[in-house]
């Protein structure tokens, strides 16, 4: 399953969402570590507090225990009626860590107030574990009643000064932490999300819809070589600027495809007259031997003009492909060199429907089956599907070809027999036109020399189903 998306468009705004949803978590760990701090910096400024209110109070015992509220606004916006309770007395709990950092606060605050501590302990308690407290609770304290009031986390501050070796000793309840924020962070992210998404769509989309309206037109160029007419310049000025280039690029090369189409059918008419009217003078000649070679030249030059002509003309075709059955393509190829008396096979095929051109596909197996029967003596036909790829498969058992010439014989006019003889090499054009058919069906030419010898080509075409 593909997590990244392929087009412009979603990778952008992917990116823009992902680095959105990191940034916004940050905020967020942020916002709770400057929440957590007000917190506990407000806890230590009501422990001091009631330190200092409660400076009289510390000789007495625990049973007259005064309960003091601190900061009373204060209060009422953190926790209601939570009050600080002071004691002179102080008993640590077996593996109780103390808070050193906050204790260390804790001085400071105290020092501001021109009280100089000679000993401070800061500790984190849960209110049933503290024995005063429970004490307390037992005596009918009003916050007992209270429900849960056990599981409830205080701080607790024991101050000792410096002469004297008496504790002063505060419990302050640690405010609940502020549970808006969390909701208020989720709203803000996903109005920004979607006012920053919203936006850049249209953004994206004012960029993108031009992109794809030229790719696609380059696409149909590219298959057909037959403008369309210009595209309308739209989007931003790099985009317009992009798209005005493209349509003078494609007009240009519509007017050179024409000149040659131009050319090279005056060539044609140019070359094929003086041919015919040889081929009618040689008939003087009385030397049969002589007149027989002769025409077999010219044969071969309207051949070879016939190919020449043929491989600038593939591409050109204004008519749209046709469904085809291409095991019936395929079968009367075969029964024509069967006709022939060449020993060529439609070994096997599968039943299959493609759009295709059908005289020029046609004409590129031909070729494939020619070659093969000209190097290798006989040919054996396949039709496949494979992965999605339609593939006509022509084997021979010739020699086949070496592995660092394989890429030369696609080139026009190159030939595995290096005389001229049309009998035994032809002109070197079979293979390129019929790598330049698969080419315009949006396939390949492959070839490659078989395991048991011989050599193996295939046109290899995109299915549509």
């Amino acid at each position: 399953m593909r997590l990244w998306p392929s087009s412009l468009r979603g990778q952008t705004l992917l990116a823009v969402a992902l680095a959105l949803i990191v940034t916004q978590a940050f905020s967020a760990v942020l916002l709770y570590r400057a929440g957590e701090a007000r917190r506990i910096a407000d806890t230590l400024n009501r422990a001091a507090i009631s330190l200092l209110l409660e400076s009289d109070q510390i000789a007495q015992p625990l049973g007259a225990i005064e309960e003091r509220r601190s900061n009373r606004r204060q209060q009422g916006r953190r926790g209601g009626s939570r009050r600080a309770w002071v004691t002179a007395e102080f008993r640590p709990l077996p593996n109780e860590q103390a808070e050193i950092d906050l204790a260390r606060d804790l001085t400071v605050i105290l020092r501001q107030q021109g009280v100089e501590p000679g000993q401070i302990i800061v500790l984190k308690r849960t209110a049933g574990d503290d024995p005063a407290l429970s004490a307390l609770a037992a005596s009918g304290a009003r916050f007992a009643r209270r429900p849960g009031w056990e599981q409830e986390r205080f701080l607790l501050a024991a101050v000792k000064a410096a002469d004297s070796d008496s504790w002063r000793v505060t419990r302050v309840p640690l405010p609940q932490r502020e549970q808006a924020q969390l909701p208020a962070l989720l709203v803000q992210t996903s109005l920004l999300f979607l006012v920053l998404m919203g936006v850049l769509f249209l953004l994206l989309r004012r960029i993108t819809r031009p992109l794809a309206q030229l790719t696609s037109r380059t696409q149909q160029f590219a298959a057909t070589q037959e403008a369309g007419g210009p595209l309308e310049a739209e989007g931003p000025d790099d985009i317009c600027r992009l798209i005005g280039a493209y349509n003078a690029m494609e007009a240009r090369i519509v007017a050179l495809l024409d000149e040659k189409d131009v050319m090279l059918g005056a060539i044609g008419h140019d070359l094929k007259t003086p041919l015919s009217a040889l081929r009618v003078r040689i008939e003087a000649v009385e030397d049969e031997g002589q007149r027989g070679k002769m025409a077999t030249g010219i044969e071969d030059i309207t051949r070879s003009l016939d190919d020449i002509l043929s491989l600038a003309r593939i591409g050109r075709t204004p008519d749209a492909p046709e469904q085809a059955q291409l095991v019936a393509l395929a079968e009367s190829v075969v029964e024509e060199f069967e006709d022939m008396g060449q020993d060529v096979t439609f070994v096997s095929g599968q039943k299959i429907t493609a759009p295709v051109h059908v005289t020029w596909l046609r004409r590129a197996l031909r070729n494939l089956v020619s070659n093969a029967v000209r190097y290798g003596g006989a040919a054996r036909v396949f039709l496949l599907k494979e992965s999605g790829t339609i593939i006509l498969r022509v084997d021979d058992n010739g020699p086949g070809i070496a592995a660092d010439k394989m890429g030369d014989m696609l080139e026009p006019f190159r030939r595995g027999e290096t005389s001229r003889n049309r009998a035994t090499g032809g002109a070197g054009l079979g293979l390129t036109i019929a790598r330049a058919i698969a080419q315009q069906h949006g396939g390949s030419l492959i070839l490659s020399n078989r395991a048991e010898g011989g050599l193996r080509a295939e046109l290899r075409l995109p299915s549509t189903e």
